[in-house]
């Protein structure tokens, strides 16, 4: 299974804010400490807030902090919210995509089973588990 970028990203910020959970980090400062777009780092910000893993603020001292202790938050639970409308194939996508042999075929149900499997194992591990350490030059 190959994950987005979008959640590649947002693990990212998460296991960076994980390693200080009682600081605020700005999406400009995420996307300057990674090397990455603030935009993009923004609407991925965007996405955790609303899936409630982080809590934002805005003006002076402001910021996203995460809106549960790290390991409270399941890695799998993550994945779904960053991952939602990525079909893991063209056939899993709401409209069903244009798939000749979907009467016959036998792969569906397999994959449906490897996905359910793979996000169950995240769910396995918390976001604690991958914090990034606590370092001084961060």
């Amino acid at each position: 299974m190959r994950l987005t970028s979008f959640t590649d990203y947002g693990l990212r910020m998460l296991m960076r804010m994980a390693s200080a959970p009682d600081r605020a980090f700005s999406t400009a400062e995420l996307a300057e400490e990674f090397g990455l777009s603030r935009n993009h780092l923004a609407k991925i910000m965007q996405r955790l807030a609303q899936a409630d893993l982080v809590q934002t603020r805005r003006g002076g001292g402001g910021g996203a902090i995460l809106a549960h202790p790290a390991d409270e938050i399941a890695l799998g639970r993550i994945v779904r919210a960053l991952e939602e409308g990525q079909a893991l194939v063209e056939c899993f996508a709401p409209d069903g995509g244009d798939c000749t042999i979907e009467r016959c075929c036998r792969l569906k149900a397999r994959l449906r089973s490897a996905e359910a499997a793979f996000l169950a194992d995240l769910d396995r591990s918390t976001l604690a588990d991958i914090a990034l350490p606590a370092r001084p030059d961060f």
